[in-house]
């Protein structure tokens, strides 16, 4: 029986940036009007990336926020994809031994992009299932005291948003916390927005810049300490072209962070190509449109393969996965019974999902499960192969319950007889 990855990488939506591809011949074959161009895009690079790009990609980040809130193309630096951005904002913004605050659960990634070569340490924000695992203020606090204890100079805030894992927006209420709490503290926020076109159902995205604007805080000392990072590499599915940003209004940052992306550039060869793309409306209107409805149906495919599962997920609005609730399945509520549960749906079941463990989720049990990379003909098979996981589970269980009430069942007999036996003997006894 083969395994089935239901992990990460983007494949819903894939035909759509092909056929576009086969309609544009001369963007794929690095042409302008007709003449080759592959020289000048060969020979040269300057690191502060094509205007034409930068100009594409500013603008469908503003498509994809509804139009919302624009951005100016100079205050963006490229990265080769978000991992390099992230990198980079650690090292412009925080010292070895700083601390950034990181709700949990997060992407595992983050304990290699943010520390492993900027020796910036995490301090988890523990937020739990009783609120659907959203922020609040005495986490936040608790946090920072948490790296005050350890004499850990707190430089920011990290969020995804929407989130991975739990494939949520961001409430509007939790980002005026944010905004207060790094006023308050006078620290850094760095709003991770990679998944913000993959929101398929209501509530709505809300960008970190959208907030700003709102509360007209431009002239204030916050608008230069919110960052964000976005990537084509979810909202496109194009984690090979390795495109990445971060967007600041802090010049010094830009500054900096420009100087610091000669060491992980976004290819002139690619550049051209996505400015023609993204610089097509019509393509990233009917793109958007189609794939936040495939996104939907498969998302509602899954959610109602695991309910007949007998599996509940967190209500879900936006992403490629599921945070799925496997907490009755534990033998025990621990991260060992986890890892026992992770382990028998890998290799048994030949399902490949990510354990909450690994994205420091603070309660046993939860599980990330993708569902963007697989057709509706293996979801479906996936489905079936769990659903008889768990009746075997809930058929060892049962009959593990029934071995153990007979026993105790024997057990109080013999107790009973024992007792009288004894009861009886005194009796006799005593006459």
């Amino acid at each position: 029986m083969s395994q089935m990855y239901l992990c990460f990488f983007f494949q819903l939506s894939f035909d759509l940036p092909e056929s576009w591809l086969a309609k544009n011949a001369d963007a794929a074959g690095f042409k302008r009007d007709g003449q080759s161009i592959f020289k000048e895009l060969a020979l040269f690079q300057d690191y502060h990336g094509l205007p034409a790009f930068k100009k594409a990609l500013v603008d469908f980040m503003a498509e994809i926020r509804g139009n919302k809130v624009t951005f100016d193309p100079n205050h963006i630096v490229l990265t080769a994809g978000a991992t390099s951005a992230n990198e980079t904002l650690m090292f412009c913004l925080a010292e070895q031994g700083d601390a950034f605050l990181l709700p949990t659960p997060y992407y595992p990634g983050f304990d290699r992009d943010l520390k492993w070569r900027t020796g910036v340490e995490i301090v988890p924000i523990q937020c739990t299932s009783s609120n659907r695992f959203q922020i609040t203020a005495p986490d936040l606090e608790e946090a920072y005291q948490q790296a005050q204890r350890k004499n850990l100079r707190v430089k920011g805030v990290l969020v995804t948003n929407p989130s991975n894992p739990l494939g949520t927006t961001m409430r509007r209420d939790e980002l005026d916390l944010l905004i207060n709490f790094i006023t308050d503290k006078e620290i850094h926020l760095i709003s991770d927005e990679i998944y913000s076109g993959t929101v398929f159902s209501s509530p709505g995205f809300v960008s970190i810049m959208e907030v700003l604007k709102d509360r007209s805080l431009e002239q204030t000392p916050v608008w230069e300490r919110v960052h964000i990072v976005y990537s084509l590499s979810k909202d496109l599915g194009l984690p090979g072209f390795r495109v990445g940003a971060i967007y600041s209004n802090d010049p010094i940052v830009v500054a900096a962070a420009t100087k610091m992306s000669s060491f992980g550039l976004v290819s002139s060869q690619t550049q051209y190509l996505l400015s023609a793309m993204l610089s097509d409306k019509k393509f990233t209107k009917e793109y958007m449109a189609k794939n936040h409805k495939r996104l939907q149906k498969q998302q509602s495919k899954l959610v109602s393969g695991l309910e007949k599962a007998g599996i509940s997920c967190l209500e879900s609005n936006a992403g490629l996965f599921c945070w799925v609730d496997m907490r009755h399945l534990l033998s025990s509520n621990t991260f060992e019974a986890e890892m026992e549960l992770w382990k028998r749906i890998v290799y048994d079941v030949k399902l490949n999902i990510s354990p909450g463990s690994s994205c420091h989720c603070s309660e046993p049990g939860w599980f990330r499960v993708c569902f963007a990379n697989i057709s509706e003909d293996t979801l479906k098979l996936a489905m079936q192969r769990l659903k008889s996981f768990v009746d075997s589970v809930a058929i060892n269980n049962q009959s593990h319950q029934e071995l153990k009430n007979s026993r105790k069942k024997f057990r109080t007999k013999w107790v009973f007889r024992l007792s009288f036996q004894s009861f009886h003997d005194r009796e006799q006894d005593e006459r």
